[in-house]
């Protein structure tokens, strides 16, 4: 499963939220089942961010955010994220050479 959240950030913020997405995403690392994440910028548009990250399954990602540490860190983080599903199923993965 993969959580792709976006979030609009001001140039002059920039910064502080890859400070604040990276504490978030140490917290979230720390959970049983986290796999992986990134943190991006939209290549066209520089206001635009993202932090993703893979998890085994769905199940893994509610637990890890109730976890304390990860409230503190990365609930505060979330709340200013875009308002829309967040939350995907991987269909189908493929790598490359």
């Amino acid at each position: 499963m993969i959580v792709i959240t976006r979030f609009t950030v001001s140039v002059e913020d920039a910064d502080d939220f890859v400070a604040r997405a990276s504490a978030a995403l140490e917290a979230l690392g720390n959970r049983p089942g986290f796999r992986e994440s990134w943190i991006g910028r939209a290549a066209d548009e520089p206001t635009l961010w993202t932090v993703v990250t893979e998890w085994d399954g769905p199940g893994s990602y509610r637990r890890a955010l109730s976890d304390f540490e990860v409230r503190m860190a990365a609930v505060p983080l979330l709340s200013l994220a875009h308002d829309e599903p967040s939350a995907f199923e991987v269909i189908s993965a493929h790598k490359g050479a």
